[in-house]
């Protein structure tokens, strides 16, 4: 029987603490591949840490740590995205927290409560089917597709455009 029960899931601002865990999850090979627009190599711990230290500066991201049940889950930002000029949102979660609910509950907190501006985009890989579910989930439609390269993939690939606009 399946367990119908809203996954305990909350937001809160990144520590520095987060960061070992968020390296440590996005290492993994089949998240990066579904994630597909990852860092050229996830294994550059010196990267990622240049790479963090710039988001949680930025005054144009804003960025929230997402904790299932008291733990470190993963996490939520909406940024500038500089090549389509308008705000993006974009999540990521540890392997072993997916298929549970808590990438749609944690999206749906941040739009509710800390990105309310509209509208709001998303991208998804097209084959990428649990994650275009998670922004559909939130309200996203698709307007439309594009082909980039995406390092997670070492190749070009077809990735959808969302919109929220409520």
């Amino acid at each position: 029987m399946k367990d119908d029960t809203v996954p305990t899931v909350l937001l809160r601002d990144v520590e520095e603490t987060d960061l070992p865990i968020f390296f440590k999850q996005q290492l993994d090979e089949t998240a990066n591949f579904m994630a597909a627009f990852t860092s050229r190599n996830p294994g550059d711990e010196d990267a990622f840490r240049k790479h963090w230290a710039t988001i949680l500066t930025d005054s144009k991201v804003k960025v929230k740590t997402i904790l299932f049940d008291g733990k470190i889950a993963g996490h939520v930002a909406r940024y500038l995205d500089e090549e389509f000029g308008k705000p993006e949102v974009t999540y990521w979660l540890g392997k072993e927290y997916w298929g549970r609910g808590i990438a749609t509950r944690a999206l749906s907190m941040f739009l509710e409560h800390e990105e309310t501006s509209r509208p709001i985009y998303a991208r998804a890989v097209i084959d990428n089917a649990a994650s275009i579910r998670v922004l559909e989930k939130c309200g996203f439609r698709q307007i439309g597709k594009e082909r980039s390269y995406a390092s997670g993939r070492n190749q070009e690939v077809e990735e959808l455009i969302l919109e929220l606009k409520t």
